[in-house]
C-alpha cells in the first residue's frame, strides 16, 4: 500500500471528542485571553441561576446538576470576551483601515476588546475616538435625511431581548421592516416551513423530552462543534441504550464518540462513550430522498402489517395526508437512492428503528435549512413525526438547534421583517405611533439593496454581516456606497473596516460585564432553544470606562433620530425591567415578565404543539407534498460537478475564529484545506496535498477560490467542503431557498480542478 504524502498541518486525531483534549484547549484558552486567577471564578458563573448566560449556541441549562455548566466552546466563547487584551484609540491612530484589512478575520478580533466609540476619519484612513453624543447627533442628522425604507437594521442573535425590544421599535418608529438578521442566514426555513406544518416556527422539545425518548435522529448537524452542551444530553441517552442514528455528509467525531469531562470514570479511564448507533454519510442535498425513503417504507410497512402509522392522530391532528401519501408512493426507489446516496436497506433499517420506537426526537441543524429547498426540507422532518403522532407527548417532537445563545428571543421580540398585524396593532396601543405594515428587507435582500445603490444606511446591532453573507466579490464593494455605517460589538471584525462614506463604531457590554444604569444593577433575558426564558446578569467591571450596553446605545440612536419621538427612551433604560414591562404589554407569553424571571431557570414560552394545538389556518397539523427528490436544477448531472458544503472548524463560532486549528478533523494551524472523499480524488486526478482551484458553475459568473488545499476526508462521494466564511465567496448571493430567502451555503454546485500555480 502506498504511503499518504504528509501535508503539513494535517494529521489525524485519535482521540474522542471532549475527555481531555477539550479540557487543555480549555485551559489554552484561559492563557492566552484571561489571567488565569480570575477565569475559573468567570466560568463557574457561566449558565447559573445569579450568573451570566454563555455568549455562545443556544442549547439550555439543565437544572444545574454540576459545578459547572460550560463546555470547550463555550469557554473559548467566554474567555474570548473577557480577554484581557484591549484596542485603544491609540492603535486605530498607528493602524490604517487599509493595513487592518491585510491580517485575517482571527487576527483582527484576537486584539482585543475595543475601549472607545469610534468614527472613521477618510482624510488619514484611521478611526478616532468621538463623544457619545457628537455621534448619536450626527447620526439623528443623517437618518433624518433619508427616507426609512432606505435604512437597514441588522442584528445579530447574541442581542438580548430587551436590546433587540428596543432596536425593533427605534426601526419601526423611525418608519421600516428592514430587519435582516443572522438568523435569515440559518434557522429562517425553520421559522417559514414550521408555522405552516405544525403553526409556530420553534422546536417542540424540552431536555425532559430527552430522558423519556426512544430514539433520536440527528440530521444535518455537528454537536461538538456548534452547540457542545448537547452532547452531554446525546451521552446521557446513548448510556441509557437510546439508538441515535445519524445521517450526515461528513463522519464527524463528536457524533461517533464522546468522553464527558465531568465523567470522573471516562477521565480517569480514557474511556469514552458511543454516540451514533448508526451513522449514514448521506450525500450533501440528499437530506429530501432519504426522508423520503424512510417514510415510503412506513407506508409499506403499514400496508404490510398495519399498527405503523397513529392513524388516529392522523384523522384527528392533521390535514393532506392522502396527497402526502400519493406522492410518496409514485416516488421511485431508484430515485431516492440516486439523490441521497443511500440504499433502500438502510432506510428500511430506520423505518424500522422508528416504528418500534414509540417516543422519537429529531433534532437537525444547518445542514437541512441552508439549501434551495430548506424550509421543504424542514418540513419533511414535521411529516415524518406526524406519521406517528410524534407531537404533544413526552419523549417525542421536533428540536432545530439554533446557533446564537438568543436568535430565537430575538425573533420572539420582534425583530422580523414580516411582522404580523397583530404585534402591529399592540406596539401601537402601547406606545403611541403607527408602525409600517409592509415587509422589510431581509439579509439577502438588504445586501442587494446595498449593491443596487437603495440602502443609503446600515445599522448593525452586533455580528459581522458583510462577512457572514455570501459572495464576497459583490458584498464587500456594496459597503462602501453606503452614506452611513454605524457598527454595534465588542470586538473589531472585517464588516466594520468595510467602510461607508461615514462609519461609527460603537464598543458596547459583553454578557459577562456588569451593567450599571441610573436604576442600579441591571439583568437582560434571553431564550434558548427550547423555548426557555431566563436572566443573565454579568458581574465583571466593564473592558473600558467608555462602553455602553446595547439597550443605551440602541436608545442614544433613537432620541438623536426621532426629535418627535413617542418612546420614553432614557426612562425605558433606567430600569430594564420597564422595558420587559413594555415586552409583556406588546408580546403574547411573557405575563408577568419580571416576576418569572426572577425564578431560577425562568420559565417556558407556550408551544401550543405539545398540546396538539395547531395554529394554522385549518386549526391542524399540515403534511406537505415535496415533488421528487431533488433540491435544484439539473446542473448536478453533468459532468465532474461536485456540491460544495461550507462547515465551521472546531475553532471557530459563526464567523468568529478562536484560533487556526480544526481538532477533530485533523487540520491544525490552517484553514485553507478542501475536504475530498478518495473516490472523488481517484476520479479528478487528485492527491491528497494537491493545490487545487474551486470554481463555482452559475450563470453567467464564474465565482473562484485558488490554490486550496485538497485532503483526504471521510465525506460522501460527490461532496465536498471547505471552512465558512472563506469560501462564502464561492456562494452566490441570488442561490437561496426562494421560501424563506436563506442562502444554500451547503449545497453550491462546484467544479474542483488541479491548481494553475
Amino acid at each position: 500500500m502506498t504511503k499518504q504524502r504528509e501535508v503539513p498541518g494535517i494529521h489525524p486525531y485519535d482521540g474522542p471528542a471532549g475527555g481531555w483534549g477539550a479540557l487543555r484547549a480549555t485551559a489554552q484558552a484561559i492563557q492566552q485571553q484571561m489571567q488565569s486567577v480570575e477565569a475559573p471564578i468567570v466560568l463557574l458563573r457561566t449558565n447559573q441561576p445569579d450568573g451570566f448566560d454563555c455568549p455562545g449556541c443556544a442549547w439550555p441549562d439543565k437544572e444545574h446538576r454540576s459545578t459547572f455548566q460550560f463546555c470547550e466552546n463555550g469557554a473559548k466563547a467566554v474567555t474570548w470576551e473577557a480577554t484581557t487584551k484591549r484596542v485603544p484609540p491609540e492603535f486605530f491612530a498607528a493602524n490604517t483601515v487599509a493595513s487592518l484589512l491585510q491580517k485575517t478575520d482571527y487576527e483582527l478580533e484576537d486584539m482585543g476588546r475595543l475601549t472607545h466609540p469610534l468614527v472613521y476619519d477618510r482624510a488619514t484612513d484611521t478611526f478616532r475616538a468621538v463623544d457619545w453624543e457628537d455621534a448619536f447627533a450626527r447620526i439623528g442628522e443623517i437618518l433624518r435625511s433619508l427616507a426609512p425604507d432606505q435604512v437597514e437594521f441588522y442584528t445579530s442573535g447574541r442581542a438580548s431581548n430587551e436590546a433587540a425590544y428596543l432596536y425593533q421599535l427605534f426601526a419601526r418608529e423611525y418608519g421600516t421592516n428592514n430587519f435582516p438578521d443572522c438568523s435569515n442566514m440559518c434557522h429562517e426555513p425553520t421559522s417559514v416551513g414550521l408555522p405552516q406544518s405544525i403553526g409556530i416556527g420553534k422546536g417542540t422539545v424540552s431536555l425532559e423530552d430527552f430522558d423519556s425518548a426512544e430514539l433520536i435522529i440527528s440530521i444535518g448537524h455537528n454537536p461538538g462543534t456548534n452547540h457542545p452542551r448537547m452532547m452531554g444530553t446525546l451521552h446521557e441517552a446513548s448510556r441509557r441504550g437510546v439508538p441515535i442514528i445519524v445521517f450526515n455528509p461528513l463522519r464527524e467525531r463528536a457524533l461517533e464518540r464522546f468522553a464527558d469531562p465531568q465523567s470522573m470514570f471516562e477521565m480517569a479511564t480514557f474511556s469514552s462513550t458511543r454516540i451514533a448507533s448508526t451513522y449514514f454519510q448521506v450525500d450533501a442535498g440528499g437530506d429530501a430522498a432519504a426522508l423520503k425513503g424512510i417514510m415510503k417504507a412506513l407506508l409499506a410497512m403499514e400496508a404490510e402489517e398495519g399498527n405503523v402509522l397513529d392513524k388516529d392522530f392522523i384523522a384527528a391532528h392533521t390535514e393532506g395526508f392522502d396527497a402526502f401519501a400519493a406522492d410518496l408512493e409514485a416516488t421511485s426507489w431508484d430515485d431516492i437512492e440516486k439523490a441521497s446516496g443511500l440504499t433502500q436497506p438502510d432506510l428500511e433499517h430506520v423505518a424500522l428503528a422508528y416504528a418500534k420506537s414509540n417516543a422519537t426526537i429529531v433534532t437537525y441543524g444547518m445542514g437541512i435549512t441552508q439549501h434551495n429547498k430548506g424550509t421543504a426540507n424542514v418540513r419533511l422532518i414535521a411529516d415524518l413525526l406526524l406519521m406517528r403522532g410524534n407531537f404533544g407527548k413526552p419523549g417525542a417532537g421536533i428540536c432545530p438547534l439554533r446557533g446564537h445563545s438568543n436568535v430565537q428571543g430575538n425573533r420572539t421580540v420582534g425583530i422580523t421583517e414580516k411582522p404580523s398585524q397583530a404585534f402591529l396593532k399592540l406596539i401601537e396601543n402601547a406606545c403611541g405611533f403607527t408602525p409600517p405594515s409592509e415587509h422589510g428587507h431581509d439579509a439577502v435582500q438588504a445586501m442587494q439593496a446595498m449593491i443596487d445603490g437603495k440602502a443609503k444606511a446600515l445599522i448593525c446591532l452586533g455580528g459581522n454581516f458583510a462577512v457572514a453573507l455570501p459572495d464576497s466579490e459583490q458584498s464587500f464593494p456594496a459597503m462602501a456606497k453606503l452614506d452611513l455605517g454605524v457598527h454595534i460589538g465588542t470586538k473589531l471584525n472585517r464588516t466594520h473596516l468595510l467602510v461607508s462614506k461615514e462609519t461609527y463604531i460603537f464598543p458596547c457590554l459583553g454578557r459577562t460585564e456588569l451593567d450599571m444604569q441610573t436604576g442600579g444593577r441591571q439583568s437582560i433575558t434571553v431564550e434558548d432553544s427550547m423555548s426557555m426564558v431566563h436572566a443573565s446578569a454579568g458581574k465583571l467591571t466593564p473592558a473600558s470606562e467608555h462602553l455602553r450596553s446595547e439597550p443605551a446605545i440602541v436608545a442614544g440612536m433613537a432620541r438623536a433620530a426621532l426629535p418627535n419621538t413617542k418612546v420614553s427612551w432614557m426612562e425605558l433604560i433606567s430600569d430594564y425591567d420597564k422595558i420587559r414591562d413594555l415586552i409583556e404589554q406588546t408580546v403574547p407569553g411573557f405575563e408577568d415578565f419580571n416576576a418569572r424571571i426572577r425564578v431560577p431557570g425562568g420559565f417556558r414560552l407556550p408551544l401550543p404543539p405539545t398540546e396538539r394545538q395547531w395554529h394554522t389556518p385549518s386549526g391542524k397539523a399540515m403534511f406537505s407534498v415535496y415533488g421528487g427528490v431533488k433540491e435544484d436544477a439539473d446542473v448536478f448531472g453533468a459532468e465532474n460537478v461536485l456540491r460544495l458544503i461550507t462547515i465551521r472548524s472546531h475553532d471557530q463560532y459563526n464567523t468568529t475564529i478562536y484560533a487556526m486549528d480544526d481538532r477533530y478533523r485533523g487540520v491544525f494551524g490552517r484553514r485553507d484545506v478542501l475536504f475530498m472523499s478518495d473516490e472523488d480524488m481517484a476520479a479528478l486526478g487528485i492527491e491528497h496535498g494537491d493545490l487545487v482551484d474551486i470554481e463555482t458553475l452559475t450563470p453567467g459568473r464564474t465565482l473562484r477560490l485558488p490554490n486550496i488545499t485538497a485532503i483526504r476526508y471521510s465525506i460522501a462521494k460527490g461532496s465536498v467542503a471547505a471552512y465558512y466564511p472563506e469560501a462564502n465567496v464561492l456562494v452566490p448571493l441570488d442561490f437561496i431557498d426562494k421560501e424563506s430567502g436563506t442562502p444554500s451555503y451547503k449545497s453550491v454546485p462546484v467544479r474542483v480542478v488541479r491548481a494553475a500555480t
